[in-house]
């Protein structure tokens, strides 16, 4: 049996570094030799998440624990979180969330069957609670967002909306021609700009339109 965590967050401009201390110190607390957190930077909208898929489907087995913070970093979709707390129920993985204290008492050791028919009880109903609060506020977000953008649209901003550029076009040009000239590789590049893979093809991507134009004219 081990035990492990899972902690999650939406953008980049959130830390997962409080939801991972507080699973730490209860750990420490506790006594509970937590072997691994495992950490996404992703949507709580669905489960498609690297680092999750890892731990749910390579590293928990049955009579394994896993610890999370609060409902809303296992996700943000009610039908889904529930869908993936049925998983783990039925592949006996515990499932022990912090802000929800009645989840952290085994009370199989009891051996009071009522009592722990009792308690499965108030816990499903507290998840559920939980979970469409994390819905709610995913909805929420989300409308404010869209309200935002028309407000935008309608002062005639609209072109100022979107995800601002990673750098320069210039400055990726200027180190892209020594890929070109065979004077650095790609990797040179992305550690140089600091930029992942995908970026960097969408810049090379971008230069090479603009090159075309250029040829074409």
């Amino acid at each position: 049996m081990k035990y492990v965590g899972y902690n999650r967050t939406s953008t980049k401009e959130q830390h997962l570094d409080r939801g991972d201390i507080n699973i730490e110190e209860y750990c420490s607390q506790n006594n509970i030799p937590i072997k691994k957190i495992y950490t996404d930077k992703q949507t709580g909208k669905n489960f498609n998440r690297p680092r999750y898929i890892v731990m749910k489907e390579d590293v928990l087995e049955p009579g394994d624990t896993l610890i999370i913070s609060e409902v809303d970093r296992l996700g943000r979709n009610k039908r889904e979180i529930l869908k993936e707390l049925q998983y783990y129920k039925d592949n006996n993985i515990r499932v022990m969330i912090l802000e929800l204290p009645t989840t952290l008492i085994d009370y199989s050791k009891f051996g009071d069957e009522l009592a722990k028919l009792l308690m499965d009880t108030i816990n499903n109903m507290m998840i559920e609670m939980y979970a469409s609060f994390a819905e709610a506020e995913m909805h929420k977000r989300e409308k404010r967002q869209r309200e935002g953008i028309e407000a935008m649209k309608a002062r005639g901003e609209w072109n100022k909306y979107g995800r601002p550029k990673v750098m320069d076009v210039d400055v990726f040009t200027k180190e892209y021609e020594k890929v070109l000239r065979g004077e650095q590789r790609p990797v040179d590049v992305m550690n140089k700009l600091n930029m992942k893979k995908a970026t960097y093809y969408l810049y090379r991507k971008q230069f090479e339109t603009n090159k075309q134009k250029k040829d074409f004219y």
